[in-house]
């Protein structure tokens, strides 16, 4: 009998972790992005995509996909969420051409954010242009979203937005990583030990909502924070991440997404917490 109980329990533990691993399988990004593209026109332009793989039907039929407007109007203005801190630490990183854009990926444990309660690993991050996300309908220069999973795989991005000014000094020490596989056909670089911090996600205002990933699989119930806090980035850069991709395309941003009456919301602390 207790050969049998034990039977059991292994076996459920095996299908647990056989779940467990297929719904991060089919939650993560793609990492070879060639099989879509941004073009308007195309079959695997961003209206086709759900229809590409079944497995990417939600990009076409979900109704809870980003990147949507922040609409200032819209949003519910909250003082409870409590400010945005990443605990974050130095770590190698590669670059990454994924085909569409650039990827850093930390190859160890970078840190995490912690929302409601729940640690979230830092995996990645990557870069948009134009920015995916608008406020008011007005669209930024670049967008960089800074991808975390929990143990259970859920997913939380933060989203920072930069318009063109002075040269953001995170991408100014990526820049000659970036021109080695800019000047070659390779898919990868090396970077060494990146410090996250060096992003700056610090901030006392952002927006909160529920979403999806911005490309296939289109994955839901994807927690998504934007600084309200616009950031600057030289023309140059802007241009540099596209060039390096190799895509011929003067774009990788996905278009916005219906809100669906989706609740979001504002953090701005109380005059207690800004002193």
């Amino acid at each position: 009998m207790e050969k049998f109980a034990t039977l059991i329990l292994v076996c459920s533990f095996l299908i647990v972790l056989v779940l467990l691993l297929s719904y991060q399988a089919t939650s993560d990004e793609v990492e070879d992005e060639r099989e879509f593209n941004y073009e308007d026109d195309s079959e695997k332009g961003p209206a086709r995509w759900g229809e590409i793989r079944q497995e990417w039907s939600l990009c076409n039929k979900g109704s809870m996909q980003s990147p949507i407007d922040l609409l200032d109007d819209r949003v519910e203005v909250v003082s409870d969420l409590g400010r945005l801190r990443g605990s974050y630490r130095p770590r190698n990183a590669t670059l990454k051409n994924r085909g569409h854009d650039i990827m850093l990926k930390w190859e160890a444990d970078a840190g995490f954010i912690r929302i409601n309660g729940t640690l979230y690993q830092l995996k990645q991050c990557h870069w948009h242009s134009p920015s995916e996300h608008t406020v008011n309908d007005k669209s930024f220069d670049l967008e960089v979203h800074l991808v975390h999973q929990s143990p259970t795989g859920k997913i939380a991005v933060t989203g920072i937005l930069y318009k063109i000014g002075e040269p953001d000094p995170f991408l100014t020490s990526m820049m000659d990583y970036l021109a080695d596989i800019s000047g070659t056909s390779e898919k990868q670089k090396v970077v060494g030990m990146v410090d996250p911090k060096q992003i700056k996600t610090g901030s006392t205002k952002y927006y909160r909502y529920i979403g999806s990933l911005t490309i296939p699989p289109c994955t839901q119930d994807v927690i998504w924070t934007i600084i309200k806090e616009v950031r600057s980035v030289s023309s140059e850069q802007v241009k540099f991440l596209r060039v390096a991709v190799h895509d011929e395309s003067d774009t990788n941003a996905r278009p916005v997404q219906p809100r669906n009456r989706r609740i979001v919301q504002l953090y701005k602390p109380t005059v207690e917490e800004e002193n």
